[in-house]
């Protein structure tokens, strides 16, 4: 492989101070300064030249993108532990390697989902709403009154390092833990929780169900209407995986007919254009994707990152591949 004595990296946004202190010090790059959304187009012309992209999960390099890329191009280090935004196929027909950052973004995502379950159950977005818009006109004993989370069943929809710390802070706050995965873990992981060979098994057990499944063929519309028939009447859902898991007419509906008494979302299908009926539910406790959104998490990303791409260049084994 011919390369320049320091690699050219295209840097599709902007990082953290730190993550781009020690990304000068081994190569020369093209910054994003401005942090705004590149088009497809705009990453192909700037990436002439270059021998790196580090993108992000806002980034979409679909196949027809990839095929574009310049063949300098060698490998695509994402600054995300999802990679669905990268035609890997494509990726790999050009030899173009592809890694990702898992591992680091564990604990700040499984706490932004015990925030999405306290809001989602307490209310918190007409509380909220009440005061922003000064209608909160007196303290009532049967007012904006929401539920406790203290031996209420909480099912994880795929149970890996994400899912598995979200169920232990779960655990803290009384709540029994139910869930499916591709495999069942072993004992030790497992501990007290309860494994379920079907979805619609764990669906119809739990009172909140929380989503913590990669994004691919198999899973994307996975909440759906025919999912949502089996979700306790009253269930509430919660979303820090990907956007595309859920059907949104069906969740919208599902929120309206009571099927569902509310829902916690950090994530929404072509974000940031969300569906604008989720603003109108007072049942609807959203974030702007804040999953990740520490210092120390996006730090510790663009690190993992730089990890890989220093591995790449120095012709060692790769941390974190996808191909």
């Amino acid at each position: 492989m011919t390369i320049h004595s320091r690699p050219k990296v295209l840097v599709t946004r902007k990082l953290t101070p730190a993550a781009e202190a020690r990304l000068r010090v081994s190569y020369d790059i093209w910054w994003n300064q401005d942090d705004r959304q590149l088009s497809g187009d705009e990453i192909i012309d700037l990436a002439h030249g270059m021998d790196a992209l580090l993108p992000c999960v806002s980034d979409n390099l679909s196949a027809s993108i990839i095929k574009r890329l310049p063949h300098s191009i060698k490998i695509i280090s994402t600054f995300s532990v999802g990679y669905d935004h990268i035609n890997i196929e494509a990726a790999s027909q050009r030899a173009i390697r592809v890694t990702n950052t898992p591992d680091v973004v564990t604990n700040a995502t499984a706490d932004i989902a015990l925030l999405l379950l306290l809001g989602a159950a307490r209310g918190a977005a007409q509380g909220l709403q009440s005061i922003q818009s000064g209608k909160w006109a007196r303290w009532s004993p049967t007012g904006m009154l929401g539920t406790d989370l203290s031996g209420k069943t909480l099912g994880i929809f795929g149970m890996g390092r994400i899912g598995q710390a979200t169920a232990a802070r779960a655990r803290a706050f009384g709540m029994k833990i139910h869930y499916h995965n591709r495999t069942r873990l072993s004992p030790e992981k497992e501990g007290d929780a309860t494994f379920h060979d079907t979805a619609e098994s764990l669906y119809a057990a739990c009172d909140i169900i929380s989503l913590h499944a990669a994004s691919n063929a198999e899973t994307k519309g996975i909440i759906n209407t025919a999912a949502l028939a089996h979700f306790k009447p009253g269930a509430m859902l919660i979303n820090t995986a990907r956007g595309d898991l859920v059907d949104d007419d069906a969740l919208i509906a599902a929120l309206h007919s009571g099927r569902l008494s509310a829902v916690g979302l950090d994530v929404y299908a072509n974000e940031p254009n969300i569906d604008p009926r989720y603003r109108t539910l007072q049942n609807a406790f959203l974030l702007p994707h804040l999953g990740t959104a520490t210092l120390e998490t996006r730090d510790a990303m663009g690190f993992r990152a730089i990890d890989n791409l220093d591995a790449f260049f120095a012709n060692q084994p790769l941390p974190d591949p996808v191909n």
